[in-house]
């Protein structure tokens, strides 16, 4: 029986959803700059527990938007868009900005081996969807407007901080209290449905027409709050209610306490049953910041020489819900690790090997316990100390692999490819190494490199690698 822990109940619980078949949605970026590594371990966790379902046998629809519009430079009502913000910074229309990084965000997720979602909605195209609820909401009471924006009225929601814990009077100079002054403003908490062409969004570059209106507002030009968005578009790809949620711990207090309030406030039903949150991923114990040069890209990883595979590595040696700190050094070591199981791999001859019932069991052992995937790791070093045969830890590994996505599968056919000849090579250079006879080892060295190869020393032992192959820093 697989456990997650629930956000929402704060426990470990059995995942027990209607059918098989599991609807997730995923939180994704907004797309106006390029995302550091941090954003890309939520969506690398996001990508595991996707895999992870799928290798435990359900069927799954997965969802990851990309917020083009309506993301405020706070997570609450502040600041400015952050479209616009690019737009500024870059000199480009708002869809161009959108394109680039939105192909600069699909780049880095193919380098970390992270599967396609079944749908990728953007938040322009959703913008009829927002309005309907919004109205909705409206009609329903449970909704205001002003000159300024429409409100969600948190009053009206009896369980609005149960995600998050906090208690409403802490609310006060929490979620959705906003730099805008707007003195129609019935509670600090109350957050924006939809912000009107108005007052400090007056001259806003992303707006539509929208039927609403307020006394002093007979235009409803304007453009839709953050979290409207999700739950639009959750609606609109996976239906009223859907069975896990996932995003970064960040958004339990502000975005994912609002989707909630919302969502089941225009559709009478419960939004998600299982809320699944990853940690924080800080750089040398300190927040992740462009301003305090902690902010990290993908680009960095491969500019020092690293393949992405090692950060995807890094990202899986801890828990989902733990925090994790990077470093170059933890890198490094990432790197040196997935280096040795690359070697491991080559080494693993034979194409007809069955899958070890044992090892099997204790992987999905591992998922089953909230997604463990450190200790699924470990199973498959586990295997590689074993007795069992060459190519049963060959075959069980490529299996692991449908989780773990390191492209094990490629590593073993490279195995497959050294020539018998280069692995005596390699073997004579090792005994002559031995004999401390390095001269002669050197010359050997030589040989195997004339050939296309290339022999690294390892903790494990001598490595071929063909010239040209995947390496890691």
């Amino acid at each position: 029986m697989l456990t997650v822990f629930n956000t929402l109940t704060k426990r470990k619980e059995p995942f027990e959803p209607a059918s098989r078949s599991v609807s997730a949605y995923h939180c994704g970026p907004t797309v106006y700059s390029v995302q550091h590594i941090g954003n890309l371990r939520a969506m690398t966790c996001g990508d595991l527990i996707r895999r992870s379902l799928t290798f435990l046998g359900y069927t799954v629809r997965y969802v990851r938007n990309y917020t083009d519009v309506g993301h405020l430079t706070s997570d609450s009502d502040e600041g400015e868009d952050k479209m616009e913000k690019g737009v500024r910074r870059e000199g480009l229309s708002p869809d161009a900005i959108a394109a680039k990084y939105i192909a600069q965000f699909e780049e880095d997720t193919r380098a970390l081996h992270l599967l396609e979602p079944d749908v990728k909605p953007r938040a322009t195209e959703h913008v009829p969807e927002m309005i309907q609820m919004v109205g909705t909401l409206l009609e329903k009471g449970y909704a205001y407007a002003t000159d300024l924006a429409i409100y969600y009225d948190v009053s009206k929601a009896p369980n609005y901080t149960a995600l998050s814990g906090q208690k409403m009077e802490e609310l006060v100079h929490g979620a959705g209290k906003g730099e805008i002054q707007d003195g129609a403003k019935r509670h600090p908490a109350d957050f924006v449905l939809w912000f009107f062409r108005a007052g400090v969004h007056k001259n806003a570059i992303q707006y539509w027409p929208s039927p609403f209106s307020s006394p002093l507002v007979k235009n409803g030009d304007g453009f839709p709050g953050w979290h409207i968005e999700c739950s639009a578009m959750a609606k609109k790809h996976l239906g009223e209610t859907i069975d896990l949620h996932m995003g970064g711990i960040e958004h339990v207090p502000v975005h994912h306490t609002n989707e909630i309030a919302q969502s089941e406030a225009a559709n009478g039903v419960t939004f998600a049953h299982y809320w699944v949150h990853n940690g924080h991923l800080f750089v040398d114990d300190r927040k992740m910041s462009k301003s305090e040069g902690t902010s990290i890209a993908v680009a960095d990883i491969k500019e020092r020489g690293f393949d992405p595979l090692a950060l995807r590595y890094f990202f899986l040696q801890a828990h989902y819900r733990a925090k994790q700190n990077f470093t170059w050094d933890a890198l490094q070591a990432a790197a040196h690790g997935l280096e040795n199981l690359y070697a491991r791999m080559r080494e693993l001859r034979g194409d007809n090997g069955m899958v070890s019932a044992a090892h099997m069991e204790k992987f999905k052992a591992a998922l089953e316990d909230d997604l463990n995937i450190p200790e699924a790791l470990a199973v498959a070093y586990e295997l590689l100390r074993s007795n069992e045969a060459d190519d049963v830890k060959r075959a069980t590994l490529i299996a692991f692999d449908s989780v773990l996505g390191l492209d094990l599968g490629r590593v073993a056919r490279e195995g497959d490819e050294i020539p018998e000849e280069v692995r005596a090579l390699a073997s004579e250079r090792a005994a002559l190494r031995q004999a401390k006879k390095f001269k002669e080892a050197d010359a050997v060295r030589a040989d195997i490199e004339a050939k296309g190869y290339v022999v690294k020393d390892m903790g494990t032992g001598p490595v071929l690698i063909k010239q040209g192959s995947k390496k890691n820093g």
